[in-house]
């Protein structure tokens, strides 16, 4: 069965939540993924810079979903149905993509947080296996 990656931002309190209630909700949830307007965007571009466009995406949404408070940004990853994933022309990225059904945690792949709170980089980014949310958490 082919799956979608997508990726979330998240705030804190919606990791902590993804840890209680065992999914991303409620719908819509609003996640990046790899749209033709990203591949558009950079036609002789593999896969897997594509990816990251759209991972680079979700990194400056979790930053924008702060506002004036600084934490870590939160990413999370992961493969659904692509039937629940539509581009969503309504926000200005190229990868911003709506998910008409909750992520279920068993759907995470992994989780990218920063380092130190307040990083605006990428490189300072921290890769989490989905296995590793306590751990992650306690980062918080």
């Amino acid at each position: 069965m082919t799956q979608t990656r997508i990726y979330v931002p998240l705030l804190p309190d919606a990791l902590r939540r993804l840890a209680a209630d065992r999914e991303i909700g409620p719908t819509p949830v609003a996640a990046f993924g790899v749209t033709g307007r990203i591949e558009r965007a950079d036609p002789t571009g593999l896969e897997e810079e594509w990816e990251y466009a759209a991972l680079s995406e979700a990194v400056d949404a979790a930053a924008a979903l702060q506002g004036t408070t600084v934490v870590k940004r939160v990413v999370a990853a992961a493969d659904v149905d692509p039937g629940v994933v539509s581009a969503d022309g309504t926000r200005d990225a190229l990868g911003a993509v709506t998910v008409s059904a909750p992520v279920a945690l068993r759907q995470v792949v992994s989780f990218h947080v920063d380092e130190e709170a307040g990083n605006q980089g990428m490189e300072d980014l921290l890769w989490y296996d989905a296995t590793e949310l306590d751990e992650v958490l306690r980062l918080l």
